[in-house]
């Protein structure tokens, strides 16, 4: 039996494609790590342009699944299918910028309220250790990036909700580029000490039980992220 995978044409036609590589990365045809075949191939495959089945694997990246290396193609960075998605962010658009910040920021501060609730002694000193290292790169000169996702990351694990964790790892890789690029401006900008004294009301709210300050200084210190990347994006554009 021969199988006939071309694509009947229609208003969503990138979608179709995208939705047929998609079911083949969820179930296995391709592994974390492989390389997708190229537009040429693809595009044969399901009888479509390449223009198209760019358009699909510029769906895919946005959903998590795959990742583009310049001059090699595609690759497959996840196998799991994604529930939810940003269809059609721009993160050089200072309104789509806002938003995305405005969805974190109601995940990460109901997160953190939780944390303060419901951390652990053990949680608690973790918490401090990611803050102190956060601080640690910023006196080597980093920007501390990795340090500063570790220390929110801990914060969402310690709200005792799994799914708090999804949802932020998820909103986190659709804006992880924007805040390198904003955090290394603030680095030249040396408003640093500023990030760190958010990160520090978080930790005392936190280790005070006081889940109220708690929400309170992570939407401050989000709303405080999302003015660096509109300052970013404005000097961008300038």
């Amino acid at each position: 039996m021969v199988l006939d995978h071309k694509v009947t044409r229609g208003p969503s036609l990138a979608d179709s494609v995208a939705g047929r590589i998609r079911a083949d990365i969820t179930s296995g045809t391709y592994a974390k790590g492989d390389r997708l075949p190229t537009e040429r191939v693809l595009a044969e495959k399901y009888g479509v342009s390449r223009p198209i089945v760019r358009e699909a694997i510029g769906t895919l990246k946005r959903d998590g699944l795959v990742s583009t290396r310049q001059g090699l193609g595609a690759f497959v960075i996840e196998t799991k299918e994604v529930a939810f998605r940003l269809a059609g962010v721009d993160l050089t658009d200072a309104l789509d910028v806002q938003n995305v910040i405005e969805l974190l920021m109601a995940v990460e501060s109901a997160a953190t309220a939780l944390a303060a609730e419901r951390r652990s002694a053990k949680q608690l000193v973790e918490i401090e250790r990611r803050l102190n290292a956060i601080q640690t790169a910023f006196d080597n000169g980093s920007a501390g990036i990795e340090e500063d996702l570790a220390f929110h990351r801990e914060i969402v694990d310690a709200c005792g909700n799994p799914y708090f964790r999804e949802m932020s790892d998820f909103l986190e890789t659709h804006v992880r580029n924007f805040i390198r690029k904003a955090r290394a401006s603030t680095l030249r900008n040396a408003l640093l000490e500023q990030v760190q004294a958010e990160h520090v009301a978080i930790y005392n709210a936190i280790a005070n039980g006081d889940a109220q300050e708690a929400r309170l200084a992570a939407e401050d210190h989000l709303r405080g992220a999302a003015n660096r990347l509109t300052l970013l994006l404005h000097e961008n554009s300038s």
